[in-house]
């Protein structure tokens, strides 16, 4: 472990791992193209692990033309049929009556599957009563891996254009959806063998037979056909897993998250689906109430995409970000979402933070209460450390990304943060000129009596397992330091 790194593996990451070369593919056209390829190179052995599936979405750009099939679901079954060596396992959230198999698209490969000599799926309902299996993993041979936010699934192919009409945006029964920004990672080396070997034992642990890795026969290639390139680093790979029956639970992205936070000196750039976690929300509190403490930018969607998120998520944000005024008292904190051209919201699904330019993390956590402690997820990150040229192209990304969401050229934001020397200067300046795609500020809305019960109660929202059956006086979102100042509509700055 280098000096003065940040990451414990054993405390906030599970192990260090060196890759080859690392980098994120932003947007699903990027990743579902990438991960196509990855599929099509393999030799031995196929790892999907999930949150979701859907077997009919086309796997690649919805035009792709390179003599296999589109849908996901006959591209698996192709792939077997043309590699005699190939096994293909896919491990999936299976929540009972509520599981993605019930589909009419996903039912009959089930049973294709099934009966398929070297295609095993398992669905895995192992784990606490209404928890979840979030991870998004990939793992080819145990030589290239993929890690982040995306599921293969329903309504998440989108360029970075985020066109507000884009026929190709439509699900297999033809109906178009909304524009929608996401991020995953793919890397190569003993970083990916490790995550392999994560996958492995979720695999074994939902029933699997072992898994006996033949010997590699020919080199990878290691140069990624899409995404930003960080080149050769090494990574923290970290996760949460919830107490459940004799295994303890596992909170190295909390911590991870708690000490990036503690540990920036200028900047915190995140994206997130949610902000609702309590121990976040204190870790940043403590850092604004500092009088010379980093500026956090945080994007966010304008709101969830399903009633249960809107219920739960987007109501405990309001409270969270209403007590945080309070500590704000520098004006260092912001919360955006992206909008498109004719200011249709953009869905940010993405979960990723940089932190100074020296730490990038990407992964399936979000920021709630679910991905510390009670659901399964995997985030991998990685350090500068003393290299100037790879934290140069730390704030390349971290510039490109921000200048994608204000629809500016990426040189005009770099140029503008100079000038001010603030992001949230920059920012502001920017989308206050921009009379297309930009970034609006987020205003608190009105809140029900019965969201800020179910909010403060953590109903929809549980730290843990323990906590679900914890008696509702004992529980709530402002435990702690946080105090609630009364709920009022009121923008940002």
């Amino acid at each position: 472990m280098p000096d003065g790194s940040l990451f414990r593996p054993g405390d906030n990451c599970w192990r260090l791992s060196r890759a080859d070369d690392f980098a994120i593919l932003v947007d699903a056209d990027d990743y579902f193209s990438a991960i196509r390829d990855a599929m099509r190179s393999a030799r031995q052995s196929i790892f999907l692990v999930g949150w979701d599936f859907d077997a009919g979405i086309t796997l690649g750009r919805p035009d792709v033309d390179d003599g296999a099939p589109r849908k996901v679901g006959e591209f698996i079954i192709w792939l077997a049929r043309h590699n005699p060596d190939l096994k293909v396992r896919i491990l999936l959230w299976s929540p009972a009556l509520l599981a993605s198999w019930m589909r009419p698209s996903n039912f009959p490969y089930l049973l294709r599957w099934k009966w398929h000599p070297r295609i095993s799926v398992k669905l895995d309902g192992k784990h606490p009563v209404g928890s979840s299996h979030h991870q998004k993993m990939l793992v080819v041979d145990d030589e290239i891996a993929f890690c982040g936010g995306i599921d293969v699934t329903l309504d998440r192919w989108d360029t970075r254009d985020h066109l507000d009409d884009n026929p190709l945006r439509r699900r297999p029964s033809g109906r178009l959806y909304g524009p929608w920004h996401d991020a995953s990672s793919r890397f190569t080396g003993e970083a990916a063998r490790a995550l392999g070997e994560l996958c492995h034992m979720r695999w074994r642990r939902a029933g699997g037979n072992d898994v006996l890795k033949a010997p590699s026969k020919t080199p990878v290639k290691s140069t990624p056909t899409s995404g930003f390139s960080f080149g050769s680093v090494t990574l923290a790979i970290g996760r949460t897993e919830p107490t459940h029956l004799d295994e303890s639970g596992v909170i190295e992205i909390e911590k991870l998250y708690v000490d990036m936070i503690a540990a920036a000196r200028t900047l915190i750039y995140a994206e997130s689906q949610y902000f609702a976690s309590r121990k976040i929300a204190q870790a940043i509190a403590r850092r604004l109430a500092e009088p010379d403490g980093p500026e956090i930018v945080l994007i966010n969607p304008v709101a969830s995409d399903n009633w249960l998120g809107a219920l739960a998520m987007d109501t405990a944000r309001a409270r969270l970000r209403e007590s945080l005024r309070r500590h704000d008292l520098n004006d260092r904190f912001r919360m955006y979402h992206p909008v498109t051209a004719q200011k249709q919201p953009i869905y940010v699904h993405s979960k990723l933070m940089i932190m100074d330019d020296e730490i990038v993390r990407v992964g399936s956590s979000n920021m709630n209460n679910r991905s510390m402690r009670f659901d399964r997820e995997c985030d991998v990150a990685f350090e500068a450390g003393d290299c100037k040229e790879l934290r140069r192209r730390i704030t390349d990304f971290r510039t490109d990304l921000l200048a994608e969401h204000l629809g500016v050229p990426a040189g005009t934001l770099a140029h503008e943060a100079a000038r001010s020397g603030s992001l949230i200067a920059a920012i502001e300046t920017l989308r206050k000129s921009q009379p297309g795609r930009t970034l609006i500020l987020y205003a608190t809305p009105e809140v029900s009596d019965l969201e800020k019960w179910l909010a403060d109660n953590e109903i929809l929202d549980p730290e843990g397992p323990e906590e679900v059956f914890e008696p509702i006086e004992r529980r709530g979102l402002f435990r702690g330091r946080l105090h609630l100042p009364r709920l009022r509509r009121k923008r940002e700055g």
